[in-house]
């Protein structure tokens, strides 16, 4: 068997074109920074609590406003960008991203956070649909998949830095002023981007040349996209209820609000991890496989965290975000294969709209149910509920078209 090789699973390499590369800078730096911000809110959920009294509903409808709104504005930003072009709108996007994290670190009550969550989950809408179609018109045709998959990747790299930055900043200062600083970061980021990314001409962000690869017929399993939906759908609510509550579960074992940053950019990094071992694994026993063996363990690392000290829960915390994020991997990286090329671009906005919406309202209905029951009562819906995607992805085998020459569906 040939060895895998760095180009079997990027795109980006150093033979890239001066236009690519800039591409790539730009939705890497982009996608890192915006992920950053939507997984900051983690940290800050104890320490909003403890100044503003908060319960866990209104904490989870922080947590929903940000992502909330994230999630609506995706496909209107892509419209305002195929009219102004690329750079312009992901600038302003990313300006009025880290603007809405200064306003929360001037915030005196939850009625100022919701407004500020408000406006940087505005701005974050850009970032995917803009970003992501960026690459796929630049690196157009075959390679677009893996350059995709890498940029995808980016994303973890922020969910890793941008929540442990905080954590280090808390040492020496109060939140406001972290908060404030980390904002002007995204402010500047935005100015760069301006600078540096390619221009597009009118309507190439939303209609990138599409990949004629394909050998599957998408017109022979018409449910297989809105099932891969679904299961998209429960794996991010399940990804945003068990995120919603573990700071909380680390605290009762006695963790410091440095300890929960640390938790935290342990489970992230094995989320990066996953995106890569999932890829491997996907290649070798299949989509619907990789579902199985990711989502079962993600409902028992998360039931097996209960009778843990914390030490041990920070230990398996790094193996949970392995099939905690990993899942998703095998997701983004399915939907080409279950759509026909034109649509591809859509399917990818509707995919992302889905996901990251179902992202954003399953913190309200998890709070609520913590409010009610308790945190551990909480945590065992969200591993049951996450169960749903094995009987939904079996339905899905023969679907797929076999990758890397020995895949499997």
């Amino acid at each position: 068997m040939r060895r895998l090789r760095w180009d079997d699973v990027t795109a980006w390499t150093p033979e890239m074109s001066g236009e690519q590369r800039r591409a790539a800078i730009v939705a890497g730096a982009a996608h890192a920074l915006h992920d950053g911000y939507t997984d900051l809110i983690y940290i800050l959920l104890p320490l909003w609590q403890a100044e503003f009294g908060l319960s866990y509903a209104a904490l989870g409808a922080l947590r929903s406003v940000f992502v909330g709104a994230m999630a609506c504005l995706q496909i209107p930003a892509g419209l305002v960008s195929e009219r102004f072009g690329a750079a312009p709108v992901l600038a302003l996007g990313t300006a009025l991203a880290g603007l809405g994290y200064c306003f929360a670190g001037l915030s005196t009550g939850f009625v100022m956070l919701l407004g500020a969550l408000l406006v940087s989950g505005m701005g974050s809408s850009t970032q995917h649909p803009i970003a992501s179609a960026l690459v796929a018109r630049t690196f157009a045709g075959p390679r677009s998949l893996k350059a995709l998959g890498t940029y995808n990747f980016s994303g973890d790299i922020g969910k890793m830095t941008v929540p442990a930055t905080l954590s280090l900043m808390l040492l020496v200062m109060a939140w406001r002023p972290a908060l404030v600083i980390l904002g002007g970061v995204g402010i500047t980021m935005a100015a760069a981007i301006y600078l540096v990314a390619p221009r597009t001409e009118r309507g190439a962000v939303s209609h990138p040349k599409a990949d004629t690869t394909t050998t599957q017929d998408p017109k022979r399993h018409p449910f297989a996209f809105p099932l891969l939906l679904t299961i998209g759908i429960i794996d991010s609510a399940t990804r945003m209820g068990f995120l919603l509550f573990l700071p909380f579960v680390l605290r009762n074992k006695g963790a410091t609000e440095q300890t929960i940053g640390l938790a935290l950019t342990l489970i992230f990094a094995g989320g990066a991890l996953g995106k890569l071992a999932c890829t491997f694994i996907g290649a070798r026993i299949g989509a619907v496989g990789t579902v199985w063996l990711t989502e079962g363990f993600t409902a028992a690392g998360i039931l097996a965290l209960s009778p843990l000290s914390l030490e041990g829960a920070l230990f398996l915390l790094p193996l949970i975000g392995i099939a905690l994020n990993g899942t998703s991997s095998v997701l983004y990286g399915s939907v080409p294969d279950l759509v026909v090329p034109q649509w591809r671009t859509r399917a990818l906005s509707v995919f992302y709209t889905g996901t990251i919406g179902s992202g954003a309202i399953a913190p309200m209905i998890f709070g609520r149910v913590g409010d009610a029951f308790g945190v551990w009562h909480a945590l065992m819906l969200v591993a049951g509920f996450v169960l749903l995607t094995l009987p939904l992805s079996a339905m899905l085998r023969g679907a797929f078209v076999r990758r890397y020459g020995s895949g499997t569906a």
